[in-house]
């Protein structure tokens, strides 16, 4: 009878080209702040291509003030069967005023979502995708648009932001097989934010009290 494979430590997953480019980039900044020696990057940078996990990234950039470091990402079931159907809603328009996609809804291949001095926000927690592949075009003008994904997804950030922000907070690779978000895009005096949804914290007032001992009387 045959065994399965153990399943892998945080540390011991295999790193995607992303991971490594997140890495490059950080160090390359850290070159120009002064951080580090011409010799000091390419020394570091001939480690980054040549790491197989990200456990053999995480240290590159543990001595510098960084974020973005690639970080092993949290176990998380196989996704569901999230690919299939027709795009039921191709674009998001907000212009001084808001719009929202959420809820049960599919994605078509590409999706454009446009803020002028408005607000969209994209959740994608409970999303079909039509294709395996789906990019979403963000463009913020003096706007914000708050993408949220799920950790079941594998989600690539690449947008640009002017006078503005773009920013990815999620920094998802998803389990094997899962369907892959690129977000890109432009923010010029507005931001573009990709997330993780916020958790539920628990209510204390709903945990049942302690027993205490009863007093004799």
């Amino acid at each position: 009878m045959s065994h399965l494979p153990a399943v892998p430590e945080p540390h011991e997953i295999r790193a995607s080209n992303a991971d490594r480019e997140r890495v490059a980039k950080i160090l390359h900044d850290a070159m120009a702040e002064g951080r580090l020696t011409v010799g000091e990057l390419e020394e570091r940078l001939d480690q980054v291509y040549a790491a197989k996990t990200i456990g053999e990234l995480q240290p590159l950039t543990r001595d510098l003030p960084v974020q973005g470091t690639p970080v092993a990402p949290r176990a998380v079931a196989a996704p569901d069967d999230r690919v299939g159907g027709r795009g039921t809603s191709s674009a998001a328009v907000a212009v001084m005023s808001g719009a929202e996609r959420k809820g049960r809804w599919t994605v078509p291949p590409t999706f454009n979502a446009f803020a002028l001095m408005g607000g969209v926000d994209i959740d994608l927690t409970e999303a079909r995708f039509e294709d395996r592949e789906t990019t979403i075009q963000a463009f913020a003008l003096m706007g914000g648009i708050d993408i949220i994904v799920p950790d079941d997804i594998t989600v690539h950030v690449t947008g640009i932001g002017f006078m503005g922000a773009f920013e990815d907070h999620a920094r998802i690779e998803g389990p094997p097989g899962a369907p892959v978000v690129k977000v890109t895009g432009f923010a010029m005096m507005g931001g573009v934010d990709v997330k993780r949804p916020k958790r539920k914290k628990k209510d204390k007032n709903l945990e049942p009290a302690p027993d205490r001992p009863q007093l004799e009387s």
